[in-house]
């Protein structure tokens, strides 16, 4: 009996012998991230794990989409997508659901639209909307067993977001921008520009999205990509976005040894206090401890405690803020940090035993309950 012939690969089949260069890249990075083969026969494993791409329907997430979807052919991995509607413009709904359609006829399933409700902190739109995405994401991951989760942010994001971390005063974790691997998280397309991920969607007959707000102004990374970025490179040398990008590829070598550091300590002194089933009530940190920890790792373990109970990343100031408390001259606080968190320290005019539970730690705790409990 013969062997059935396998459905025909529309991205070779177009020009069979003449793959397109950067399609050819592309699939060269999304397989060395996932540890995949370009060449070769078809090599089809008997459960194949399952790989989601984040998709916006722009050009970079959809190029990477389409990207994915070669390998699913191969039978290495299954590539589905889940599409997320952060309800930011009118019509947001309808750029979903025509997302969703594109990417179910290149070929993924299970294709996903989840709509989002955003939480303004005080952050700012743009990071609350990433805030929900990421919720988003990780549910649906976990709820459909996938592995890992592709984004299609390219060089140019990266060097953007170093300027906006320069911009902002941020620290050695934020100039290291985003990593090709954390955690659930992947991003292949790092080392592609933006013109590449346009040549891909061209290659390949793909019709992409183009968010207006990429355009609009109102938004500072806006200004950095259409502003900044072409000034730097007509007074620094065309190669300005690339440099960028390295540093923060230097940089996040860096980041990730103090980020380790900075988990083991704070994993050596703090005393988590159960709360809800999803977050701890509250995080003690020993004063005398936190003294001893070279400035480097103290602000780090300080953040990772609002992160833990559910806060978002603060920023230096709000940190500077809380490590004043350990002084215990004046205030001793509570001190707002982002995502309805607050820090504060037990006070020696309040009636509280020197060994009592809070006495001689920093707190932090949700802040709609922090003043409620002291």
């Amino acid at each position: 009996m013969a062997t059935p012939t396998p459905a025909p690969n529309t991205q070779t089949n177009r020009a069979r012998g003449r793959l397109d260069p950067t399609v050819g890249k592309a699939r060269t990075m999304v397989a060395a991230l996932l540890g995949l083969t370009t060449t070769g026969k078809h090599r089809p494993v008997a459960e194949p794990p399952l790989v989601l791409v984040g998709c916006s329907g722009g050009p970079d997430s959809l190029a990477l989409a389409a990207v994915a979807a070669f390998f699913a052919s191969r039978g290495e991995i299954r590539v589905g997508a889940v599409v997320v509607d952060h309800q930011m413009q009118p019509g947001s709904a309808e750029v979903a659901e025509n997302t969703a359609a594109k990417l179910r006829q290149l070929g993924l399933d299970p294709v996903q639209v989840r709509t989002v409700e955003l939480e303004n902190d005080g952050v700012g739109p743009e990071a609350a909307a990433r805030a929900a995405r990421f919720g988003a994401l990780d549910v649906a991951a976990r709820e459909l067993g996938a592995q890992t989760v592709l984004l299609g942010h390219t060089l140019d994001d990266q060097a953007e977001s170093v300027l906006l971390g320069l911009a902002r005063g941020s620290g050695t974790k934020s100039l290291a921008g985003m990593r090709p691997r954390r955690g659930l998280y992947a991003r292949p397309f790092l080392g592609l520009r933006r013109s590449e991920t346009l040549a891909i969607c061209e290659a390949l007959n793909l019709d992409p999205w183009h968010d207006p707000a990429n355009t609009d102004p109102a938004y500072l990374r806006v200004r950095v990509r259409h502003n900044v970025l072409p000034f730097l490179s007509a007074e620094l040398g065309p190669g300005v976005t690339e440099s960028l990008a390295r540093s923060a590829t230097i940089l996040g070598h860096d980041a990730d040894f103090l980020d380790d550091l900075a988990q083991r300590e704070f994993e050596r002194i703090a005393q988590i206090i159960p709360g809800t089933d999803t977050l701890p009530g509250e995080v003690r940190l020993g004063e005398e401890a936190l003294r001893q920890l070279a400035p480097a790792l103290l602000m780090r373990v300080l953040a990772r405690a609002v992160v833990v109970l559910g806060g978002y990343q603060p920023s230096y100031e709000r940190l500077a803020s809380a490590q004043v408390l350990l002084e215990r001259k004046g205030s001793a606080g509570p001190v707002q940090m982002a995502g309805k968190v607050s820090a504060y320290r037990i006070s020696r005019s309040q009636s509280v035993p020197q060994d009592g539970p809070g006495y001689g730690k920093l707190v932090f705790r949700r802040s709609d309950t922090a003043l409620q409990q002291q």
